[in-house]
């Protein structure tokens, strides 16, 4: 690679312009989705389109095409106008990026309008491609799609509130059915309403009390999708002082979100405690999505909320992806980039899923399947935090993992992953850089992951972080009690009082007899 010396510094850097970062996977290339709903203009370019997808350009464009569309079925010049300079722009920005596809897709306002056909004509010159119009229903699969991609074993019922509509579709065993659409996004109930909330929520009540759904939902997941529910979300957090701040996978127990959702209904929302986390942009259609989560939680009657980051967007582009792309676990898929991005070496990582498996076989250490899979992701992330300063591996490599934009995983799975990662790198078990979110482990998870951070610490002094090592080490039923790591002969130099001390700390944890041997 040609370098060049800096003028200002006398540094040496590297000149090769079409050199890619370090920091990106090297086998994507960027495909890109606009997304132009009756709220906002939306374009979002990711590294590639695989199972676990990571954003490289995210923009929006608060255009509101749907504004006013339920009294005059036509959208609004000024908004036209404004969402045509977005598509132009976006056209640009996504040339910028080196989009391999770029996917244009348009939802409630532009295809319920009298005037739509225009305005797609126009936004295809604009985006420089044709835009395919989402019915009712491919928003809702669509949507589904996106949940599917979001979460791991999903179960329950989607629902997208944009600004123009509200999708359901019921999800369950990978696939989804029954979608529908109501007239129930925030500018058209408000539209509809005439700016009363009252009646708005006389609106919302008639459509989903008539739901198909209101059986499927009883007692299931209800998947909110859409920026308004996000921004509910985040008030709620807000509220709550939640120690996590990741609204993809945020629970809300619905026995507890009435007084919520009144409040947000009946209060000035500038007024509102926690409002200053939400977008000043995004505080008037708050009521609306309040509203309209108040019918879902009357007449569906879900166990509880959970927030999905990922919706139409990502749904198309997982729709495009090869059924053994679908099957694979985002957890770990994303783990494992992670992990080949800033690990010191990603087939150490690899070797660590087997070694912990074994051990944990070895030791009689139960584990259900999720706690399997967390386990895997664990040791995949396990060396991710290595370039920092020594003093600050565990705090950085907590903030990174628990705020991490990982799919497939809850809250409670994220504090684990954190916390493994944390306990590895300072070796106590007492840590004060985010103290509340130990409460979001359970005691069971708390102490698989003081087991699994223990077997780490030792394991990283046997190997140096390289792989060949893990392979060659046994566990064995000792004579005396317990179990003996045997390390072989060739190996034996590896053997010493540091290994043996934090094998002591491993044994300890898991309450076991343990010994360090070579032979």
């Amino acid at each position: 690679m040609r370098q060049d010396s800096s003028p200002a510094n006398g540094q040496i850097i590297p000149a090769s312009i079409d050199a890619m970062a370090q920091g990106r996977l090297q086998d994507r290339r960027p495909v890109g989705v606009v997304d132009i709903g009756s709220n906002s203009i939306r374009l979002v370019i990711y590294e590639g389109n695989v199972r676990a997808l990571t954003q490289l350009f995210n923009e929006k464009v608060l255009s509101g095409l749907g504004n006013g569309l339920a009294q005059t079925n036509r959208l609004d010049p000024a908004a036209m106008d404004s969402a045509l300079g977005a598509l132009r722009r976006f056209r640009k920005l996504a040339e910028q990026a080196e989009c391999e596809n770029l996917y244009p897709l348009a939802t409630a306002a532009a295809r319920e309008a009298q005037n739509g056909p225009d305005f797609i004509r126009a936004a295809e010159e604009a985006i420089g491609q044709p835009i395919r119009i989402l019915s009712g229903g491919d928003e809702a699969r669509y949507a589904a799609e996106g949940v599917l991609a979001g979460f791991h074993a999903a179960n329950g019922v989607a629902g997208d509130l944009g600004g123009g509509s509200l999708e359901l579709v019921d999800i369950h065993d990978g696939i989804s059915e029954g979608g529908m659409t109501m007239p129930l996004g925030g500018l058209r109930l408000r539209d509809l309403s005439d700016g009363d909330l009252a009646r708005a929520q006389a609106i919302a009540d008639s459509h989903l009390s008539a739901s198909t759904l209101t059986t499927q939902a009883a007692g299931r997941t209800f998947y909110a999708v859409g920026g308004t529910w996000r921004n509910l979300a985040k008030l709620h957090m807000e509220q709550a002082n939640y120690p996590l701040h990741v609204m993809h996978g945020y629970e809300i127990a619905t026995d507890r979100l009435e007084p919520f959702l009144d409040a947000v209904i009946k209060s000035d929302p500038d007024k509102l405690p926690g409002i200053a986390a939400v977008s000043k942009s995004r505080r008037a259609l708050l009521a609306y999505g309040a509203v309209t989560m108040c019918s879902v939680v009357k007449y569906l009657k879900p166990s509880k909320i959970v927030l999905s980051a990922l919706g139409v967007r990502e749904g198309y582009l997982h729709s495009l992806l090869p059924e053994e792309e679908k099957a694979k676990d985002p957890l770990i898929a994303a783990a494992g980039e992670l992990a080949v991005l800033r690990s010191r070496c990603p087939a150490h990582a690899v070797e660590l899923v087997e070694w912990s498996r074994r051990t944990f076989e070895a030791l009689q250490i139960e584990e259900t399947p999720e706690e399997e899979r967390l386990r895997e992701a664990a040791c995949l992330l396990a060396d991710i935090g290595w370039r920092a300063h020594p003093d600050y591996r565990g705090k950085q490599a907590l903030s990174i993992i628990a705020h991490a934009a990982f799919p497939a995983v809850d809250h409670r799975g994220r504090a684990f992953l954190g916390l493994t990662n944390f306990y590895r790198h300072e070796g106590s078990f007492e840590q004060t850089h985010m103290p509340e979110l130990e409460r979001l482990v359970d005691e069971r998870l708390l102490t698989r992951a003081r087991s699994l951070a223990s077997l780490f610490r030792m394991t990283y002094l046997l190997t140096a972080s390289m792989p060949g090592v893990l392979d060659q080490l046994k566990w064995a039923q000792d004579p005396r009690g317990g179990f003996t790591l045997v390390v072989p002969g060739a190996l034996g130099a590896l053997v010493g009082e540091r290994p043996d001390g934090r094998l002591q700390q491993f044994a300890r944890v898991v309450e076991k007899t343990l010994r360090l041997e070579a032979r």
